[in-house]
């Protein structure tokens, strides 16, 4: 029987560092192979900014491997196993390698004048501005003409992105069950002119979200944690994409457990 083949991303602070040589030799004694180039299961040690990054880095491979998240500071949304509990997590991961949850992307196609389309994951969320000027874009759903927005940007989410900026930007929190995305205003002008729902709007899976854009002018697109300035843009289209975003389950917080401990607390 061919061994689990496992890779592991982390930041460099003092406290993951340290943890590191004892994290993959409680692994190797429990019978997994260190493999960062073709895991199966990516271990992710800092916290949920590392997650992002590993994400990102075996986007291509998305659908072959499950993430595990290792905090080294406070629980975060991604990470389910404290810096202190690494042989817990050795023995359930042995126990159980194989359960697995997963949540649905965000699948951002961005599209050039010149025709050129290019396309990326988004596992929390997407936002598009302008830098400096007032962004105005013409907002579409499923090809239908729904709304002129004119205001600082539009921030689209995922279901467990919607804790993130979206919630900031007064979007609704969704559970991850449900396969749909979100648009959320940031800061948006209502006059005679411009006239927007002034709400957050929930698009179903089958659903497809275009924004077109002005042409000439400069935006800036984020993916997460990835910041991309683009010239010459013509549209830029969101919809729940085909692939899924899997999270070893062997001790998987209940999402709303996850809102209540991040943003609430326990009861005075």
């Amino acid at each position: 029987m061919s061994k689990i083949k496992i890779g592991i991303i982390h930041n460099y602070e003092d406290k993951t560092m340290a943890l590191l040589p004892r994290l993959e030799k409680l692994l190797v004694e429990r019978g997994f192979e260190i493999d960062p180039k073709e895991p199966e299961i990516v271990i992710t040690v800092g916290g949920d900014g590392t997650l992002l990054s590993a994400f990102h880095h075996y986007a291509e491979r998305i659908n072959e491997v499950r993430f595990l998240g290792i905090h080294t500071g406070h629980l975060g949304f991604y990470t389910d196993w404290r810096d202190y509990e690494l042989e817990e997590m050795a023995d359930n991961l042995k126990e159980n390698p194989w359960e697995s949850v997963s949540y649905p992307l965000l699948d951002v196609g961005i599209e050039y004048s010149n025709g050129e389309e290019v396309h990326y994951l988004a596992l929390n969320e997407s936002t598009i501005k302008r830098p400096v000027q007032t962004m105005v874009t013409d907002v579409w759903i499923d090809d239908e003409w729904f709304e002129s927005f004119r205001g600082d940007g539009l921030v689209i989410s995922t279901p467990t992105g919607s804790t993130a900026y979206n919630k900031s930007a007064g979007g609704a929190v969704l559970h991850p069950k449900l396969n749909a995305f979100q648009l959320a205003e940031i800061a948006s002008l209502n006059n005679r002119v411009y006239r927007t729902l002034g709400s957050p709007i929930v698009i179903a899976k089958e659903g497809r979200l275009t924004l077109t854009l002005e042409e000439d002018a400069e935006y800036l697109v984020t993916v997460d944690q990835l910041d991309l300035r683009h010239n010459h843009l013509c549209s830029v289209t969101y919809q729940v994409a085909s692939e899924r975003v899997h999270f070893v389950a062997s001790r998987h917080m209940p999402f709303w457990e996850r809102v209540k401990e991040a943003f609430i607390g326990e009861k005075l």
